[in-house]
């Protein structure tokens, strides 16, 4: 038994050698908790606020201006934008630039003084969690008389109608399935990618590679064409099964889904063969995977609304391609989105893929050198 004991004590002293040598692992085994804990216990927050939304206001009035602050100042909303009519704010919607509008109607001072529905919100649907934070809105008390507002205008609380774009019947599968085909390319993509040149130089075969007349640029791209047809059929089969199991609608155009997907493919197959430079082992590429899919999951709008986020966090979150696709998916599936008018995500994935291709094809040369 003591033998034993003294073999177990000799391989249990070897490990603890081997991993303090192991600088990489041993940072992850001191950053993912500190950095994590950290990060999420500050950003994560399930109370909705600064909603971007845009006023259209018809009446021009008093009472609009009135009614506006008193929304304003429950800090549920945040005034982006106004918009001369109710069809330029549905095209923002749409295009994601606010996420609901206040539409105060021409006769906006009868109705208050009748106590009737006073304006209309115009909500999209297509993140639940936005929308309910909203929807309590409906019934908010207003003070709309006594010297700010003329005394006729006010006989009752006024109310306010709700439109639910894109998702009427607030059902969480309408936002999660799209939201979830960016977690889960993420997690294959970074991964597959993440341990190829790993498992080249593991299994001998990157020294056949250094003979070879290839240069870094061109086995980059050679190593990330397979996975992009892994993604498309990843992808295909989410949207698939989403649309017979869970009855999500599809309301966007395939070529512009087709886009949008092949640009952030390419984002995270570059970002995933940037860590294979960097890793010395698969294992040391799977824990830096991880290290990326859990903000990826946590900040990128997917569980929970960018806009209950601090500042802070949502830059952190603007560095993520899984921010952008969401955003570009969500658009194009269940808002009808075109790709003029993502354009922006859609070009900080592209610009995005080409600085870490760069960096990943000089990072491989160091390495032949």
């Amino acid at each position: 038994m003591i033998k034993s004991l003294r073999r177990v004590g000799a391989i249990t002293h070897k490990e603890f050698i081997q991993l303090s040598r192991d600088r990489t692992t041993f940072a992850m085994i001191i950053m993912i908790p500190l950095i994590q804990l950290m990060l999420f216990g500050y950003a994560i927050n399930s109370d909705v606020r600064n909603i971007p939304i845009a006023i259209v206001d018809l009446s021009d009035s008093m009472a609009a201006r009135f009614i506006t602050e008193e929304v304003r100042v429950t800090q549920v909303i945040e005034i982006v934008a106004h918009y001369d009519t109710p069809a330029e704010a549905e095209a923002a919607i749409v295009a994601g630039e606010i996420r609901a509008a206040l539409v105060f109607p021409e006769n906006l001072p009868q109705r208050v003084a009748g106590g009737d529905t006073v304006a209309q919100w115009l909500i999209d649907g297509s993140d639940t969690m936005v929308s309910s934070a909203l929807l309590p809105l409906r019934t908010m008390p207003l003070n709309v008389g006594s010297g700010t507002v003329p005394g006729a205008y006010q006989k009752s609380s006024p109310t306010f109608e709700m439109v639910l774009f894109f998702n009427p019947e607030r059902r969480s599968a309408v936002s999660i399935v799209p939201g979830l085909s960016a977690v889960i390319l993420t997690m294959t993509m970074i991964l597959f990618t993440s341990a190829a040149l790993v498992r080249e130089r593991e299994q001998g075969n990157l020294e056949l590679l250094i003979t070879t007349p290839i240069s870094p640029m061109e086995l980059m791209i050679g190593k990330l064409i397979p996975y992009i047809a892994v993604g498309i059929i990843q992808v295909t089969i989410i949207l698939g099964l989403g649309r017979i199991v869970f009855d999500v609608p599809f309301v966007g155009a395939l070529l512009d889904l087709a886009i949008v997907t092949l640009s952030f493919i390419a984002a995270s197959l570059a970002l995933g063969l940037l860590i294979s430079t960097i890793a010395e082992t698969q294992l040391q590429a799977m824990q830096m995977t991880i290290f990326i899919l859990l903000p990826s999951i946590l900040l990128s709008g997917f569980m929970f609304p960018y806009e209950a986020m601090p500042k802070l966090a949502q830059t952190i979150s603007e560095g993520l391609p899984a921010t952008h696709f969401i955003r570009l998916i969500r658009g194009v599936v269940l808002r009808g989105a075109t790709v003029p008018e993502l354009s922006g995500d859609i070009i900080w994935l592209l610009v995005f893929t080409a600085i870490i291709l760069l960096v990943s094809a000089r990072r491989f040369h160091k390495t032949l050198d």
